[in-house]
């Protein structure tokens, strides 16, 4: 369900494929906590599966135990698609998409854990799990599984164009927008690695895919 936005409402975005679309492409989160000395933010890799974010971690991680006791938590998600560039700085600005979930996580543990863990590594490369060894159960011991359900959110996107006065746009100065692309470099083999050992699919999929799409 979608909360209401009270500061430029005319950004606002209500349609669940839309937030969908920035959850499925911006894997980097910051949860909002109250703690007892104050207020903290706290960045960490998200994955959206279904209706509900996953977050993983060290079982150790004291942000992490918090939020597993159900506390109340808040999730901004923001993606930079571009600059717009104006006629005079006041009116310059960036094109975004930006999301705050609200709500308490959920432990997952035992099949659903498993199957969270996969989804977080396929998420973030796909059809690495499978080249994958499974987890130790050392490792699973030593892995907090936390999932957010998506219920109670609130979406921005700005991707306009400047809104200059019709003086500025009478002048001289440029306008436009500047677009942003991210991508992904050239693998880079760990120094302990065999030379025997070539690149995965996996990994020569995103390095391909992006330099492609630039």
């Amino acid at each position: 369900m979608s909360t209401r936005i009270t500061r430029l409402r005319d950004k606002q975005r209500t349609d669940r494929t839309e937030l969908d679309a920035l959850l499925d492409t911006t894997h980097l989160g910051h949860f909002g906590l109250l703690r007892d000395a104050g207020p903290i933010v706290i960045p960490s890799a998200v994955v959206r599966d279904g209706d509900q974010v996953l977050l993983h971690g060290s079982t150790g991680s004291p942000w992490l135990q918090q939020l597993a006791t159900g506390a109340l938590t808040s999730l901004a998600v923001t993606a930079m698609d571009a600059l717009v560039v104006a006629r005079s700085a006041f009116e310059s600005s960036i094109r975004y998409r930006s999301a705050v979930l609200f709500g308490s996580c959920t432990v997952l543990g035992g099949a659903a854990k498993l199957h969270a863990l996969g989804v977080i590594t396929d998420a973030l490369i796909p059809g690495r799990s499978a080249e994958l060894r499974r987890p130790h159960q050392r490792e699973l011991a030593a892995t907090l599984v936390l999932a957010l359900p998506i219920q109670h959110w609130s979406l921005k996107v700005s991707d306009g164009w400047p809104e200059d006065e019709p003086d500025d746009v009478a002048g001289d100065a440029w306008a436009g927008i500047v677009p942003l692309h991210t991508y992904y470099g050239t693998p880079q083999p760990t120094p302990d690695l065999r030379p025997a050992i070539s690149v995965p699919p996996s990994i020569a999929r995103m390095s391909t895919q992006q330099h492609a799409a630039t």
